[in-house]
């Protein structure tokens, strides 16, 4: 029988809600609830700041993206005005390049919510290792 978190939840079930982003922010409420509350659990603790980190790196992989869109249209514009082709060519490259590092963002959060099901400790490469640590 799986041990209970703080939280009064087993803690394979507490560890796979930090991971809840989708609609609603329930994942970053479960993570700082785990965080704050939870001292003795290794796996509910992992996950609350692995998920936390990966949200971290999703809004500043957002905003550099955000950067590289508004750079990309104004290059094109002015490409677009020079040559007389509207083909936004530079914007459809960083299009195509954020949407992989999206897809696999989301991929390595779908990953670590079945490990963290099934009570297993898996670090999502970089951040996982600060998990680690800050989890002790």
């Amino acid at each position: 029988m799986p041990s209970k978190s703080a939280l009064g939840l087993d803690e394979n079930i507490a560890a796979l809600l930090c991971y809840v982003n989708i609609c609603l922010p329930i994942g970053l409420v479960v993570s700082i609830l785990v965080i704050v509350q939870d001292k003795t659990n290794k796996l509910p603790r992992f996950h609350a700041f692995q998920s936390l980190l990966l949200g971290v790196l999703g809004v500043v992989i957002g905003i550099v993206l955000s950067v590289f869109y508004f750079i990309a249209i104004l290059v094109d514009s002015i490409i677009a005005s020079a040559t007389g082709l509207p083909i936004p060519i530079l914007f459809l490259l960083v299009a195509l390049v954020g949407g992989v590092i999206c897809i696999g963002l989301f991929i390595m959060l779908i990953l670590a919510a079945v490990k963290a099901y099934g009570g297993q400790i898996y670090k999502i490469p970089i951040i996982g290792g600060f998990a680690d640590k800050f989890s002790g």
